[in-house]
């Protein structure tokens, strides 16, 4: 009886349901071309401006991509599956290896600036150093397959890593941590806050990506074995670029 009296679907959705649900079948592959707008408009006895708007709706949940003006193309990324526990482990940075290899095999960019600058209020807090102190900010950019992926930035407070290869922007093999634990701060702990909005322009500009998209927005701070706060990383996630995988046991 509710779907008797649910409201019907605007055909402009429908269209779009109507294609994701070709797409998810196989029906269309990664890289094959969608009809157009007049040959939806056609199909569907729809205005063109209703097919566009399909269309967009794809674009916007990351489904298909319009590059330099040419027709719409079912996307030919494959999102990366981040193992929001296993990464983190000791073994995976402590014997040398990068985080990002314990998501991913596909080979990334990663643009780095590093900054000496006072921290947001909130971060300054939470590394428990005083207000208007410097702190040193790791800023990085991924980009995989000519895709930006994430922006991320660590905090790190500057009288523990000042002097040390942190404030390189090549930290050397099994990177922050690692340095970290070299000078007797390894991570012990962690916690991770997720959170999820649409993006602000200079994120969306960032990751190339559209503001109706919504981001993830991922805060993790690592604490090393005497409690002490040694890293806040604020990462910026296309959402339509990541699924968040944890397993752990009961």
């Amino acid at each position: 009886m509710a779907s008797e009296t649910r409201p019907r679907r605007p055909k402009y959705q429908r269209i779009a349901d109507d294609l994701k649900a070709a797409i998810e079948s196989g029906q269309y592959g990664p890289g094959d071309r969608l009809p157009g707008e007049s040959a939806l408009a056609a199909q569907y006895d729809a205005a063109p401006l209703t097919a566009r708007q399909a269309l967009k709706v794809l674009r916007i949940a990351g489904l298909v991509e319009t590059k330099q003006g040419a027709v719409d193309r079912v996307i030919e990324f494959s999102p990366i599956r981040r193992h929001g526990i296993q990464r983190l482990a000791r073994v995976q940075w402590g014997t040398g290896k990068s985080i990002w290899s314990a998501d991913e095999e596909r080979p990334v960019t990663i643009e780095v600036r590093v900054d000496t600058l006072t921290a947001p209020a909130y971060v300054s807090q939470m590394l428990e150093v005083g207000e208007g102190e410097l702190v040193c900010a790791r800023s990085r950019r991924y980009v995989l397959n000519n895709r930006p992926v994430m922006l991320a930035t660590s905090y790190l407070p500057l009288n523990l890593v000042d002097g040390t290869a942190i404030m390189r922007v090549d930290t050397g093999e099994g990177g922050v941590y690692a340095r970290l634990a070299e000078i007797g701060h390894a991570p012990a702990h962690f916690r991770e806050e997720i959170r999820c909005r649409l993006p602000l322009a200079e994120e969306a500009e960032g990751l190339d990506m559209p503001l109706e998209r919504p981001i993830i927005k991922l805060c993790r701070t690592a604490i090393d074995a005497g409690l002490r706060a040694i890293e806040v990383n604020e990462m910026t996630m296309d959402s339509a670029a990541y699924v968040l995988e944890y397993k752990f046991d009961a």
